[in-house]
């Protein structure tokens, strides 16, 4: 799909909760530090993020990852707060993809119908790459449009 505004920004994951509920080859999976990941089972991630830059604000999503050999699968579900080029509200976003040890590839949308004050007829969609950490954030390119 094709849209005429886009909004660039940095985001940092302000804190990462995950909790594992099914977990298939029971405590066969990965520990670090006080989280636990299984070799093959199912988790839920509560996150929080800080976004700075055309899109501003902070978000919390709960993120259900489905662990195996190979990629993992991801569907997430974001509440954001603030603004995107300088429209001020809030609204939901949809993210659907992968991740493995050490990045992460979604598609990331705008759900329609879910927005509040100057983000209420938001649609929008990104793709996100992440390789790695970085201290630095990690940027995020939205493509938008304001009805």
């Amino acid at each position: 799909m094709s849209y005429s505004h886009t909004a660039t920004c940095k985001f940092d994951v302000a804190s990462w909760k995950e909790q594992p509920y099914v977990d298939i080859d029971e405590g066969e999976g990965t520990t670090v530090g006080d989280m636990y990941y299984p070799k093959r089972g199912l988790t839920l991630a509560e996150v929080e993020y800080r976004y700075r830059g055309e899109v501003e604000g902070s978000s919390n999503q709960r993120c259900l990852i489905a662990y195996k050999a190979d990629a993992a699968p991801v569907l997430s579900l974001e509440y954001f707060t603030g603004s995107v080029g300088g429209n001020e509200g809030t609204c939901v976003f949809l993210q659907t993809g992968t991740q493995d040890a050490g990045s992460v590839r979604t598609r990331f949308e705008v759900v329609p119908g879910m927005g509040t004050g100057g983000l209420e007829g938001l649609r929008g969609e990104a793709e996100l790459v992440i390789a790695g950490h970085s201290d630095d954030g990690y940027e995020l390119v939205l493509s938008y449009d304001l009805d």
